[in-house]
This record gives C-alpha cells, structure tokens and sequence, in this order.
C-alpha cells in the first residue's frame, strides 16, 4: 500500500501567498466595482529592459536553425552566462569564484528549497525570525524539523533567530548550535541589511563551528550603501562555510522568465566531501537546465547597454520605495527598510494583529500587503509593503493609507 510522506501533514495550512491570494479573489468577486492595488507579493511590474528583449529575440531566431539550435543545456549552465557572472559579480568585488563553481538554475527559490536535500535529515536548521517561508517548509518537508507548537507559533527542533526593532532586525549568533544557517540580505520580509563587519562574524562563526551558512542574496542589486555587502563572499573565508543563492527576478525583472544560480565554492567540503560535487550530481540528475533563450537573455544584463536599463528601472522601484517610505511617515507610521530594498516593514496601528491589519487594508482601502505573521511569530503586528508596485499604482496606495 502506498504511503505518504507525513511530514507534509506538519506544514501549517496552505503557503503564505496563496492564502493571501484566496482572500483577495474571495474580496473582489464580491465587490467588483472595486480597484485592488497589489502591493503585496514581490512580483515586478516593469517590462523587460530592451536590451534584453533583442537577445530574447536573437535567442529565438537561433533556435529556428540547424547550425545555431540548442537542446538540452550543459549541467551547471552554459559557459557565456557563468563566466560573465563570474567576472562581473564576483571578480569586479574581490571574490574568488570561478565560472565553474556557478551553478544556473531557474530561480533563487526553487534553489534555497532544493538544496537541503544534499545534507542529513540529521542536521539542525537555523532561520530568522520573521523568515521568508521557503527555508522552513523544506525543512519541513523533508523530516528535518519537529511538529508544530501552536504554543509558540514555530517548528520544534528549528533554531529560530529573532530579528526585531531591538537589534536593527539583524539576527544575532545564536547561543545553541545550528549546522545549517539560513542568512538573507537585503532581507525579505524586513528589508535590513547587514554590514561586512557582522556578516564577518558569522563567517567566522560558521568555520570556527562546523555550521554551513546559505546565504540567499536575491536582491543585492538594491544595495546602495558602501559599507554593505553584495555577496557573504566578499568576507575573508567565506569559500569553506557559505553557499549563495542569486536571481535575476528582481535584478532583471525576470520573475516571468525564471532564471537564478546558486554558488558553491569547491573549498566548501564536510567531512572530506565535496558540497560543490554533491550539488552536481543532484543537479545533474534532478535538473535539465534553464532554457538556452532565458540563458542568453540573462547574458544580456550584464552588456553595458542591457546593465544601463536595468539600473534605471530598479532605480525607479526604489522611488516607489521613498514613497512608501514618506506616506507612511506622514500617517504616523513606524517603519523600517525602503533603504537598500525593496520591502517596507511597517508596524500596525494600535498593536492590531497581522491579519486584522490585512483585512482593514484590503476592506477599507482597497490595498494588498502581507501579515508579518506570516513569516513567523515575531513578525506578528507587523505589515510587509513591496516596492514592486507601478508609480501610479504606489502614490494612489498611499493616499488611501494616510485616509484610514
């Protein structure tokens, strides 16, 4: 008789988004007369730089000829993308990572899902709290964790790193030991960042103590600070402890397109065994590579040209970023983030819960953000905003917030 894996049973509910996503379809099927604005789920709203576009299209053309088709594609990704992201990513900033230790995927979350499956079920988790949902359920999922306490709103067995107002939303090292460290920065859901002199820290934490730090630097691109870190490689040591997780979703405005990598330095080994070769042959048994159209268009963003256009748009999300930022200030809001990323935590009003908050933005002002709560219990009374909006679409959502 066939059996289930149970511990899916453990996972609370559905995912985050798609809970929110079931509330708004429910909100406007009966109000239809209404107009949602989503500033919720980090989905981008610009279109692709043009730059990129023309290689989309060269990519396609190649594609309809016998000399220049593509079928499957190499198992770490083709050698054009590797090497430009090895030289304009790592190289420009210092890092020692070569071509060979990039792996390209279809996106930065599929990959921080999938690459616990290399490590023992044996291994204990450390996360921040709040904490992107990703890093547990897989952990979930795969037996790694306990059942859930209602109690304390956490998985038993997980390591959970508070991040609250008290310590700048930054995790501290914490007291009990954790092999494997989930570390995001920017962060999502806060939009904190980390400076190189903690981020240091944790490195040497991490090789002082046998720990794996996965490090998920999806929206580096949103960084403009100088004493802030674009990659945990640019800190001394980082090649024996980390590994990191990289996307052109938000950099590129290719959630449409699916395109991300992962990076494992071949320094990275436990007990004698080589991360770098395990992720490999994971990769290369469970993954047939991202389509060799997307792989020329992300080659496109780092031409100068295709670079030009893509700084210029997040340049614009990060307007919708101050105006966030000023509406909220304006209303009387605490906050934080806006600076450095693309997510605006705000504190709800009147110490209101999480989802009460959601409902009151949904209802009243016809707005779409994310319960705090729902990335863990000490995201509870707070709000996540994105950036991601249109400018139109951000301003009109701040005019309604300061009304409420």
């Amino acid at each position: 008789m066939a059996k289930i894996n149970d511990n899916y049973l453990k996972l609370q509910g559905s995912y985050l988004f798609s809970t929110i996503g079931k509330k708004v379809r429910e909100y406007e099927a009966a109000h239809p007369e209404k107009k949602i604005i989503r500033l919720g789920i980090g989905d981008v709203t610009q279109p692709i730089a043009p730059a990129i576009i023309d290689a989309l299209h060269k990519a396609v053309d190649e594609m309809g000829a016998a000399e220049s088709f593509k079928g499957y594609a190499p198992d770490l990704g083709y050698s054009f993308l590797r090497e430009i992201i090895a030289e304009k990513d790592f190289k420009n900033r210092g890092c020692n990572i070569a071509a060979d230790e990039i792996f390209i995927s279809d996106g930065a979350k599929c990959d921080c899902g999938n690459i616990q499956e290399i490590f023992s079920t044996d291994n204990t988790i450390a996360v921040c709290d709040p904490v992107y949902p990703v890093y547990v359920d897989s952990n979930v999922m795969a037996g790694r964790t306990g059942d859930f306490d209602d109690t304390l709103g956490q998985f038993k067995g997980v390591v959970y790193m508070p991040c609250t107002e008290e310590n700048g939303f930054v995790p501290q090292i914490p007291a009990e030991h954790a092999d494997l460290i989930y570390l995001c920065f920017p962060n999502n859901p806060t939009g904190a960042v980390i400076k190189k002199e903690e981020l240091q820290k944790w490195v040497d934490y991490a090789n002082k103590s046998g720990s794996v730090i996965l490090y998920d630097a999806a929206y580096e691109a949103f960084i403009e600070e100088e004493d802030v870190p674009h990659s945990i490689f640019e800190c001394d040591g980082a090649e024996t402890c980390a590994i990191e997780f990289r996307s052109f979703s938000k950099t590129a405005g290719f959630t449409g397109l699916r395109l991300g990598f992962t990076v494992i330095p071949k320094a990275l080994k436990i007990d004698g065994v080589s991360v770098h070769d395990l992720w490999a042959r994971r990769h290369g048994t469970k993954y047939n590579g991202a389509p060799y159209i997307v792989q020329r268009a992300g080659e496109a963003a780092y031409s100068e040209e295709g670079r030009a256009q893509i700084i210029e748009q997040i340049g614009r999300y990060k307007e919708n970023a101050k105006i966030i930022a000023e509406g909220l200030k304006a209303a009387g809001y605490d906050f934080s983030g806006g600076v450095n990323a693309p997510y605006i935590w705000l504190k709800t009003p009147d110490n209101m819960s999480s989802w009460d908050y959601f409902d009151l933005l949904l209802e009243k002002a016809n707005v779409v953000g994310t319960p705090g709560v729902g990335f863990g219990p000490h995201g509870e009374h707070y709000f996540r905003l994105t950036a991601f909006g249109s400018r139109e679409n951000t301003i009109e959502a701040m005019d309604r917030i300061k009304k409420l």
